[in-house]
């Protein structure tokens, strides 16, 4: 089973990713910031990682970065969300290191098709 990472400070949303992932066959961990969020990626084993844009004490796009950084974690996919829908954000997401960009509200339907593409799950 392929185990995802969630981090958004809104409990509400991180709510919602883990009961569509997990409905779909994904085991889901949650962090409610940036810094919580890499401290649980440096701590193993995921196959990707959900990060929501706006948070405090650690932005995604500087998670991202930091990912991105660091030998262990560079490879993880990772899943951007965002209210944004300006392209300079997205632009952003991406120079950060984000393999995908999702507009809140999150279509569930959307969601589980980008994870499994980026998971390499095939789709039932």
């Amino acid at each position: 089973m392929k185990k995802i990472l969630v981090v958004d400070d809104g409990i509400t949303m991180r709510l919602f990713y883990r009961e569509v992932l997990e409905g779909a066959g994904f085991e889901v961990e949650e962090a409610a910031n940036g810094v919580e969020g890499l401290e649980r990626a440096l701590l193993g084993g995921f196959d990707l990682m959900v990060v929501d844009i706006n948070m405090p004490k650690m932005d995604g796009y500087e998670m991202v970065r930091q990912v991105r950084g660091d030998p262990a974690l560079r490879a993880i996919p990772v899943v951007t969300v965002s209210t944004e829908e300006k392209d300079e954000d997205v632009l952003k997401a991406y120079t950060a290191g984000a393999n995908f960009y999702l507009t809140k509200p999150v279509i569930p339907g959307d969601l589980i098709e980008t994870v499994r593409l980026l998971t390499g799950v095939a789709t039932q």
